[in-house]
């Protein structure tokens, strides 16, 4: 099947009805899958947004449990059908959105928060910066600039989630180190307002992966489920997304220490399939943003990547046609899948 066939049978509308959901659907694990494990079809929608409907009937498809994606039609007839398809097909749902923005009235992000719970939405999970901290700034007091910004946003979007009761998580997205994100949840102290934990992000910022997962474990709302490969390079070292179990996290541990602190957490997998991403942390920009950094966590990190060379390349797919990057991603979320039922017991 080429490309542009495999993305005409996702077709969302009409939705499925509940006969042929029920009779197609093969639950193979309960994890779920994040939008961002088929960047090829996320970026070649006109909005880089992979829409949480169409990822359900790829998940139901694959035999995944659910979806965490994001929203283009932001309305209630939208939200309808969203909901209805989710029965149907028996499946978690969490949206993927953004804070309120400086300067934008609170009704926007409030309506998209009513948009997603009619949608049958669990949980919501929205990121401080679009980016990445030691790319996007040249100084500290730029970063401090805009985590002044970041606590407004939040600020504004927490009695909106309170009101309506639905748990917001801030990805860990190569922004905040782990201490000031656990002050940050501290400070904000609501049963509401929490972490969609990424399993590998930090380890760019010099946090220790696991020590970043035992601290941020407790304020979970959801997870992007990932495992790490890593090698050095001239300005630092190299990270990668790899199939659970061919990286060097202890995926069981992983797994079990955010299952301790919170049993009821859902595991979205965000097997994300591109050229490695450089963390270039023997360049001076890269420390022009810390304050908290010294050569301590710079030489565990480096040792820790020494230790745990890639087991084969590292992904890429700087050559690859648009149709030999989905069949890659196809083939890396499949094994994940499999992994996930017979050695992390996610079934």
């Amino acid at each position: 099947m080429t490309r542009r066939e495999f993305l005409a049978s996702l077709a969302v509308a009409p939705l499925m009805t509940a006969g042929a959901a029920t009779a197609n659907v093969v639950r193979r694990t309960t994890m779920g899958l994040a939008s961002d494990s088929f960047q090829s079809i996320r970026f070649s929608s006109p909005h880089r947004i992979l829409e949480v409907d169409r990822l359900m009937e790829l998940a139901a498809k694959l035999g995944a449990a659910g979806a965490q994606g994001g929203m283009t039609s932001i309305d209630f007839d939208w939200a309808r059908r969203t909901r209805r398809m989710k029965e149907e097909l028996d499946m978690y749902l969490e949206i993927q959105t953004f804070l309120p923005r400086d300067g934008e009235s609170s009704a926007v992000f409030e309506h998209a928060v009513q948009v997603a719970k009619e949608a049958g939405a669990g949980s919501l999970r929205v990121v401080c910066l679009l980016g990445r901290r030691y790319e996007m700034f040249d100084t500290l007091a730029a970063w401090k600039a805009a985590v002044a910004v970041f606590h407004k946003q939040i600020a504004t979007a927490l009695p909106i989630v309170e009101k309506h009761r639905m748990p917001l998580g801030i990805e860990n997205h190569k922004d905040w180190r782990t201490e000031p994100m656990v002050r940050l949840l501290q400070q904000y102290s609501s049963e509401y307002l929490g972490v969609t934990l990424d399993t590998n992000n930090n380890l760019s910022l010099l946090d220790d992966p696991m020590e970043t997962i035992e601290a941020l474990a407790p304020y979970t709302v959801n997870v992007h489920l990932k495992d790490t490969a890593v090698a050095e390079y001239e300005n630092g070292f190299l990270l990668s997304e790899v199939p659970l179990g061919d990286g060097f996290l202890d995926m069981q541990r992983v797994v079990a220490t955010i299952r301790r602190a919170r049993p009821a957490v859902r595991f979205s997998l965000e097997m994300i399939t591109r050229d490695p991403l450089e963390i270039p942390c023997l360049t001076d920009k890269y420390w022009s943003t810390f304050d908290d950094l010294n050569g301590v966590h710079l030489a565990r990190t480096l040792s820790q990547v020494r230790a745990n060379k890639p087991r084969m390349p590292l992904p890429r797919i700087t050559g690859l046609t648009p149709d030999g990057r989905l069949t890659l991603e196809m083939q890396m979320v499949e094994r994940c899948i499999l992994y996930a039922r017979d050695r992390l017991g996610l079934v």
